[in-house]
C-alpha cells in the first residue's frame, strides 16, 4: 500500500501546484487506445520513467492506470494549454484529483 502515496507524491510533483487540473482517460476504452494515448503522450515529452517495469508507479499495473499517468503528465509538461488534454477525444480535464482517477479503474 506504500506505493499509492509515492505514486500520488510523484503525481503532484508533475501536475504541480499552480493549477488542480488534471488530464485522464475516459472510462470504457478498448485497451488498444489507451494504448495509443501513453505511447503518444511518452513519445511527446511526458515523463514515462515511473510508469516503466522498473518505476514507482508501475502498480497497478493497468493499462488505464499508466493512461491516466502519461496523458496528465504531458498535459502538465505542455503548461496545460488547450487542446493538449484531447487525445482525439480519448482523455479530459477534471479538477477533482481522486485516487479511483488517477491511479484505479473504478
Amino acid at each position: 500500500m506504500a506505493v499509492f502515496p509515492l505514486c500520488l507524491v510523484l503525481f503532484l510533483a508533475i501536475a504541480g501546484h499552480s493549477s488542480a487540473t488534471y488530464c485522464v482517460c475516459k472510462d470504457n476504452l478498448s485497451d488498444s487506445i489507451l494504448q495509443k494515448n501513453i505511447d503518444y503522450a511518452c513519445g511527446a515529452g511526458a515523463d514515462c520513467s515511473a510508469i516503466i517495469s522498473s518505476g514507482a508507479c508501475y502498480n497497478p499495473n493497468t493499462v488505464k492506470d499508466h493512461c491516466n499517468y502519461a496523458v496528465n503528465s504531458y498535459f502538465q509538461k505542455k503548461n496545460q494549454v488547450n487542446g493538449s488534454c484531447d487525445f482525439q477525444g480519448s482523455a479530459t480535464t477534471t479538477s477533482t484529483l481522486s485516487s479511483s482517477k488517477i491511479l484505479n479503474h473504478t
